[in-house]
């Protein structure tokens, strides 16, 4: 994936998979858990978008709109945040800037990430008004 974008672009991609759960213990406990993980990765000025099944669909048009824009207005990183099984943990959901969908269907997190990968390279062409998207 790193090889298709542009040296400007930087991409990290950082794992903070599922936290493993015991038998019969509480699901909220576990998803917090992974919370307190996705925040000690962020940084302070990043403009963090969750994805999430119940936030705004974007086309990739507006996906490459949010980029610019984020870009334009001087943030460290955008950064995406794909949620573990049972979703985001409340302090990840109070520090996001924006919580969007890439489909109306459920996406496993590897299934997501691919997603948005794609759709990454695909606003960048958008952006550089480069042949790829039509």
């Amino acid at each position: 994936m790193r090889k298709r974008f542009p040296g400007t672009a930087r991409l990290r991609t950082c794992p903070c998979g599922p936290t493993p759960r015991a038998p019969g213990s509480d699901v909220r406990v576990q998803v917090e858990a992974e919370g307190e993980r996705v925040m000690k990765s962020l940084h302070p000025t990043d403009w963090v978008v969750l994805l999430d099944e119940r936030g705004r669909p974007v086309t990739s048009e507006q996906l490459a709109q949010l980029i610019a824009e984020c870009a334009d207005a001087s943030h460290r990183s955008l950064t995406f945040v794909i949620g573990g099984p049972y979703g985001h943990g409340s302090q990840v959901a109070g520090r996001a800037n924006d919580k969007i969908r890439l489909s109306s269907l459920v996406l496993n997190h590897e299934v997501a990430l691919l997603v948005l990968a794609e759709q990454l390279y695909r606003a960048w062409t958008i952006l550089k008004g480069e042949k790829y998207h039509h």
